[in-house]
């Protein structure tokens, strides 16, 4: 990584976020920003800065796991229209219509705020793994809150806002595993303890969880929100007129098998083996990295920290797609060709997504080379006091996260440098860590480059930009409190 750009280094990035918030064409912000970046890099020779701006996006594919993420946002194409097609939306829509007009006899318009929270509530179980998270949530509740006459960058902050602060509130997942791999790195013999010990003090994903939960039972919105909840109530429509939904309408509006009856559990089942194959392939994939067998409970602990979330999200959304496949070829729901129709009509569709994915995972790699984020953390060394560390490395982290578009680069850069700040200023190292993992969630909640929103307005069939300027008021507010706390408990524990 080369570190002798200066601010020059945060332009791309900087530029890429500006464009693609004034103008909404992501596609064409990310791409300028990834040749930017390598326009730089190249001494502003336009013909070799230009191929290798080229040759950045097929690298994506030499990692192995950036490439599993792609297949991985491609392959959930083929299972949301495996359980459109089998009714299976239907039937569990229809189990959700009976709560709602139950609750809509005891008390009119308490329907909306039930609903909400259950996507909520579903979103913080579904804990093992964001994508899948955001994906359930979006994909369960979309036809609900669609009745409901609710926006759908409503459905996508709720997605978005329930997913990530889970995962790094509750550590057992390939979140976890890669932070314990970081704090292993910095001399750490005690990572999951250390983890857990810095929970208390990660106060960002616990504001996120609780001004969701405030906003859906107060019925109070604020800034774009608000405008999409008037606009929904006035004339019915779903998203701006000039929105472009993050998923193909043959998704959203696939009409179901005719001659079929509705069956929830066509849904559920399929979803169900996703998210629990999920923890089962992070246990295998890292059964035989760790070196010593003492007990059964200690090595699946220690095998939950070396396994591969790539792989274990690629293997959990496979084997969704095969229990599907036996499911509805056993109940004579669908012939062999329609299934292989039905995936590669699933995969093409969602193909914008995959060059989505592709083009962020580009911009995140030539920030590397430019090392923005390093530029940011050590132009601040200079001037960090132990009083305000904690809060100072909370906005850093969020700085890094907003312009790189990603919370695990941001933990790599920053864990590095705010353990050893910590210890040379005699703070306690928990509360470091809990402003750095606080920080690359907060700033990738308000990045429009970053891929954990990407899926959430994919999932919900939102326009993107729009569910970032919906959310980014609640994100705010989570940070400025986040901050104000670390400010003060700076002073109080050191």
């Amino acid at each position: 990584m080369t570190d002798g750009y200066g601010f020059l280094s945060v332009l791309p990035p900087l530029i890429a976020i500006v464009f693609a918030i004034r103008t909404k064409q992501v596609y064409i912000s990310l791409l300028f920003g990834i040749w930017f970046s390598w326009l730089i890099i190249n001494d502003w020779n336009v013909f070799t800065g230009t191929l290798e701006a080229i040759d950045s996006l097929v690298d994506v594919f030499q990692d192995p796991g950036q490439t599993r993420t792609i297949i991985f946002s491609a392959l959930v194409g083929a299972l949301l229209l495996f359980i459109q097609y089998s009714k299976g939306v239907e039937g569990f829509v229809n189990k959700l219509n009976v709560l709602i007009d139950y609750f809509e006899k005891r008390q009119a318009g308490y329907s909306r705020v039930i609903v909400q929270i259950l996507a909520l509530l579903t979103g913080v179980l579904l804990f093992v793994e964001t994508s899948i998270s955001s994906l359930t949530v979006g994909t369960l509740y979309r036809p609900v809150f669609d009745k409901l006459k609710i926006p759908r960058e409503k459905l996508a902050y709720i997605a978005d806002s329930s997913s990530a602060p889970t995962s790094i509130i509750i550590p057992f997942n390939a979140w976890g595993a890669f932070i314990m791999g970081l704090l292993l790195a910095q001399g750490i013999d005690q990572p999951f303890s250390m983890l857990l010990s810095s929970i208390k003090y990660n106060f960002y994903p616990f504001i996120a969880i609780a001004v969701v939960f405030i906003v859906i039972v107060s019925k109070k919105d604020v800034g774009p929100m608000a405008k999409a909840e008037k606009r929904t109530k006035e004339t019915g429509k779903l998203l701006n007129d000039t929105a472009k939904p993050l998923i193909s309408d043959t998704i959203t509006s696939l009409k179901p098998k005719e001659g079929i009856k509705a069956k929830a559990y066509n849904m559920i089942i399929p979803l169900a083996t996703m998210v629990l194959m999920m923890p089962f392939f992070l246990a295998y994939t890292g059964w035989n990295e760790v070196e010593s067998f003492t007990s059964f409970g200690n090595h699946l602990s220690q095998a939950f920290g070396k396994g591969s979330g790539s792989s274990s999200v690629l293997y959990a959304v496979i084997s969704s797609i095969l229990m599907a496949m036996i499911m509805y070829r056993t109940q004579g729901i669908m012939r062999a060709n329609e299934m292989v129709d039905l995936v590669l009509k699933g995969i093409s569709e969602l193909m914008p997504l995959a060059l989505l994915m592709v083009l962020a995972f580009a911009i995140n790699h030539a920030c590397k080379e430019l090392g923005t984020g390093q530029f940011i953390a050590d132009w601040s060394k200079s001037w960090l006091t132990p009083e305000l560390l904690p809060a100072l490395i909370f906005i850093i982290s969020s700085v890094i996260a907003f312009s790189t578009g990603t919370s695990w680069g941001t933990f790599g850069i920053m864990m590095a440098i705010s353990i050893p700040m910590a210890t040379a200023h005699q703070m306690d190292p928990t509360m470091v860590i809990a402003a750095t993992l606080g920080g690359g969630v907060f700033g990738d909640h308000c990045s429009p480059i970053s891929d954990t929103s990407i899926i959430s307005s994919m999932a919900s069939a939102s326009d993107h930009i729009d569910h970032v300027k919906t959310q980014l008021p609640y994100a705010l507010i989570g940070g400025v409190i986040s901050t104000i706390l670390y400010l003060i408990m700076g002073f109080v524990v050191k």
